[in-house]
């Protein structure tokens, strides 16, 4: 009896195991994925097209590396050509073979020609050796542009990931709001029962639980808006649940902000679009040295062997060996006048150059601008962060002293609601600020190269 009883309560707690690691299992699947600003961007990478476009583009310049080297190989080519020819009108002709008179008719015939051909290039100016950096150089463009391409997906991100805090705040807030509203009107119309308050009373009271409540949409439908654009910029399916992960942020928001020189010179150094139009001076000068060319000799070497067959000659293998031919020669084709060509190339070549380092000046004074308009907003929005924290407080103890006031009937309800109102006013300038001075905080460590984080 006691080992059936054992079998039971074995069962029965197998069973109980089973039962729990389904629900744990079914609360693990249920629970969605909170993702951290790093999670986003890592995804937006990897699902990016444009991302995918500009690793394809590297593969392909890579091709065109060896593309280039080629021709410095040299090339070997066989020809043969059969050749078969009909004379229908040709008259026969008469000839004695032995004691026997023999007519001829040769009306057809048959020819063959076999060639192996090799040929190099010995010189050409120093264009191939040119081309080959220019393809190399293309290449590492390829790849910068790739960089380039995941931090702008990097910016992309931060700014609506924060975005999305901001307005994640501002709608808990909104239910904050709606939880007073609703008590504020229960506790009002209870006190119209008492006679205390009148019908206008409540009406304003449900007056301003109805705008809460509009604000509340207002805002959740803003939120949507920023979650939706950042599924489609990680290429998220649009039925995702996207929830992000708490960074925590209080803490960070009056953080040291760092040099402004500093963090240009750093952005200078290693932004991936300065340094590829850096390679793109540098092509220039291999452009110039192309079109140069124009004016130098190409010298080519060939080699060649070959032979020949027909009809009518005896055998054909006897041919084959009579007719073998070797050949080995020397070609150079020295440029006398093109129209001008070469020197219009050469000209073209100074112009980008100093189309390319006008771009290069002009990327620098724009990365400045841009560095100095984010430190300048992180530093403005500390400060109003600062100062709006400090008036929420002011506001926060004036509306509970006029709601205290009121209470008593000491106040009216206009001026609880304006209490109410100003309150709620200096509670989204502090969000505001708060995350306008994260965002730009951000994009300064963004452009410092420390990487992004909250």
């Amino acid at each position: 009896m006691k080992s059936i009883s054992y079998i039971i309560l074995a069962g029965c707690l197998m069973m109980a195991g089973t039962t729990s690691a389904q629900d744990s299992t079914t609360v693990y699947q249920e629970t969605p994925y909170a993702w951290t600003l790093q999670d986003c961007i890592s995804w937006a990478k990897q699902q990016s097209i444009t991302v995918q476009r500009n690793k394809v583009a590297v593969r392909s310049s890579q091709v065109a590396i060896q593309d280039a080297k080629t021709n410095r190989l040299p090339t070997v080519d066989f020809s043969t050509s059969q050749y078969v020819s009909n004379r229908p009108f040709q008259e026969s002709y008469s000839g004695v073979i032995g004691s026997e008179v023999v007519s001829f008719s040769n009306k057809n015939s048959y020819s063959g020609n076999y060639n192996l051909g090799a040929s190099m290039n010995l010189y050409n100016g120093g264009q191939t050796k040119n081309n080959i950096r220019l393809a190399e150089i293309n290449s590492q463009i390829a790849e910068l542009q790739v960089l380039a391409s995941e931090l702008t997906i990097e910016e992309q991100i931060t700014r609506l990931y924060i975005q999305i805090l901001y307005s994640q705040d501002a709608v808990k807030h909104d239910d904050e709001l709606i939880a007073l509203a609703e008590k504020q009107l229960e506790q009002a119309r209870a006190r119209k029962q008492a006679g205390l308050l009148n019908k206008a009373d409540v009406s304003q009271f449900e007056s301003q639980l109805a705008q809460d409540k509009y604000q509340r949409v207002a805002d959740e439908t803003a939120l949507d808006g920023y979650r939706l654009q950042l599924k489609q910029l990680m290429e998220l399916d649009g039925d995702e649940n996207l929830v992000l992960a708490d960074p925590k942020l209080s803490d960070n928001v009056l953080a040291e902000l760092p040099n402004k020189q500093a963090v240009f010179q750093n952005a200078v150094a290693s932004r991936p679009e300065l340094k590829a139009q850096q390679l793109a001076m540098d092509k220039t000068y291999i452009d110039e040295a192309i079109a140069k060319a124009g004016n130098k000799p190409v010298i080519n070497a060939s080699a060649g062997i070959g032979t020949t067959n027909s009809s009518g000659n005896g055998n054909m293998f006897t041919q084959l060996k009579n007719q073998w031919s070797n050949g080995i020669g020397v070609s150079m084709t020295l440029p006398i006048w093109n129209g001008g060509k070469t020197k219009n190339a050469v000209a073209r070549a100074q112009l980008e150059r100093e189309n390319t380092y006008l771009d290069m000046v002009e990327t620098q004074k724009n990365l400045w601008k841009t560095i100095e308009n984010y430190w300048l907003q992180a530093h403005n929005n500390q400060q109003r962060y600062l100062a709006a924290k400090e008036n929420v407080d002011y506001c926060r103890e004036s509306y509970n002293l006029t709601s205290e006031q009121f209470r008593l009937g000491l106040k009216n309800i206009v001026e609880l609601t304006q209490d109410k109102t100003n309150l709620n006013s200096a509670i989204h300038r502090m969000l505001q600020a708060k995350y306008e001075a994260l965002l730009n905080m951000a994009m300064l460590k963004y452009y410092n190269g420390e990487g992004i984080e909250l």
